[in-house]
């Protein structure tokens, strides 16, 4: 009939349910990333590709630098507090908040705070997990910080980001303040 929507789908028996444990399950990967570390609770390969789900630990200070990317990205403050700058304004996330920044749009955030926070942070499609994965560095669990970087592991961090940010829809801006400079 005309005008009418399809039915839903039949279940896919090929999917299984997700089960998420980030403070006991090993299997989770930990990944440490700009001195946070980004717990992959659902990945890409969990939703089909529809969405993936990441833990995030900030410490005092933590936060990536400013950077956009096609897909939408949600953030819900479990613990802790955030400053998020959206298009060159600057707001403070709570705990309890949910923001979402839409695709494209200029941002980043950073804990001011002397407490670590805690964020949920969704992104879909998936495949920010898997760049995630390629830049950062393996640490045992969800709370545990990546070992400092020199300064030729931090040149060689910063090179493969740039090198693989197009891959997965992202690119890195420069710093407020820098100027037009490529980054």
């Amino acid at each position: 009939m005309p005008g009418q929507p399809p039915p839903v789908p039949p279940d896919d028996l090929s999917r299984e349910l997700a089960v998420a444990r980030p403070d006991s399950d090993q299997s989770l990967p930990h990944i440490g990333l700009v001195g946070d570390t980004y717990t992959i609770l659902i990945s890409g390969a969990d939703t089909g590709g529809k969405y993936t789900l990441i833990d995030m630990h900030v410490p005092p200070g933590g936060g990536p630098p400013p950077h956009r990317h096609d897909f939408e990205e949600m953030f819900t403050v479990l613990d802790g507090e955030v400053l998020v700058t959206f298009r060159g304004e600057t707001l403070v996330a709570r705990a309890g908040e949910t923001i979402n920044v839409p695709s494209n749009a200029p941002h980043a955030f950073t804990n001011a705070t002397d407490t670590p926070s805690r964020l949920l942070c969704m992104c879909a499609p998936s495949g920010q997990e898997e760049f995630f994965t390629l830049v950062g560095q393996p640490v045992a669990t969800r709370t545990q910080a990546p070992p400092p970087l020199g300064a030729d592991a931090q040149a060689a961090f910063l090179a493969k980001a740039i090198m693989l940010s197009p891959q997965y829809m992202t690119e890195l801006l420069p710093p407020p303040g820098a100027g037009n400079k490529d980054t």
